[in-house]
């Protein structure tokens, strides 16, 4: 009995929402040096997808929808170089599902 409460509280509430930060990277660029990458390749890159790099250096690759809303983001930005961001999302694995994202 116990073990279907919690199953059904956990199908019920999805992953919660949760705020990470750190430095947006296309996926192309995955381990090249972040503070020199650009927004130009972030652009020139757009279809590889984009992920988000935490200080602990753990690599968040974002959702579809994450992708179009990070696209966006760029495109708008006029930042040339180290492309910090705020992300709001749910951690599905290794995948952000990303809500919101402001680029700082």
């Amino acid at each position: 009995m116990h073990r279907a409460v919690c199953t059904l509280f956990l199908l019920a509430f999805p992953a919660l929402s949760a705020e990470f930060s750190g430095t947006v990277v296309d996926i192309m660029c995955r381990g090249k040096d972040l503070s020199s990458h650009t927004r130009e390749c972030a652009l020139t890159c757009a279809k590889s997808g984009y992920a988000l790099v935490t200080p602990d250096g753990k690599f968040l690759k974002f959702d579809e929808s994450g992708n179009a809303r990070t696209l966006a983001a760029l495109k708008k930005s006029t930042r040339d170089k180290d492309l910090k961001a705020k992300v709001t999302g749910a951690l599905d694995g290794d995948v952000l599902k990303v809500q919101s994202i402001e680029l700082q």
